[in-house]
């Protein structure tokens, strides 16, 4: 590959982001932990918004035309571990669509050092009361 290739460019372009995205946007809506905030989104909006937005970081042609993600946000009661959710499921995504190992980590990277504009929660797990019993009952 040439090493002046952009990671977009290594990953494929447009066709090969647009087929991460619409697989990556489907998993999140219907994923048990998180889909529950994106009943109202209109799916096809928010995977052209994600499309811009991984082409504006991963060196693409495409600039993010949406609101500031803080902005965006703020009006959700977003949990730590709901993020990492988020996280796990975008990583699982692209290693399934087998992008270069580099690229993932660049781009996991970059959707980590956005936390403090996604959730105000600094412990970066949910609340689940069922098992921090069940961890001191063991």
């Amino acid at each position: 590959m040439n090493s002046l290739q952009t990671p977009y460019e290594r990953l494929g372009g447009e066709p090969v982001l647009v087929a991460l995205i619409d697989d990556f946007v489907e998993r999140v809506v219907s994923d048990v932990m998180i889909g529950f905030f994106f009943r109202q989104i209109d799916k096809d909006k928010l995977k052209k918004l994600e499309v811009q937005f991984a082409s504006t970081h991963l060196g693409g042609p495409n600039d993010y035309q949406g609101r500031p993600l803080k902005v965006a946000h703020q009006a959700h009661a977003i949990m730590g571990g709901q993020f990492n959710r988020r996280l796990r499921i975008l990583e699982n995504t692209l290693r399934d669509h087998g992008v270069d190992p580099e690229i993932c980590d660049l781009w996991l990277a970059h959707n980590e050092q956005l936390r403090a504009h996604i959730t105000r929660d600094t412990k970066n797990e949910c609340n689940d009361v069922a098992g921090a019993h069940k961890g001191r009952d063991s």
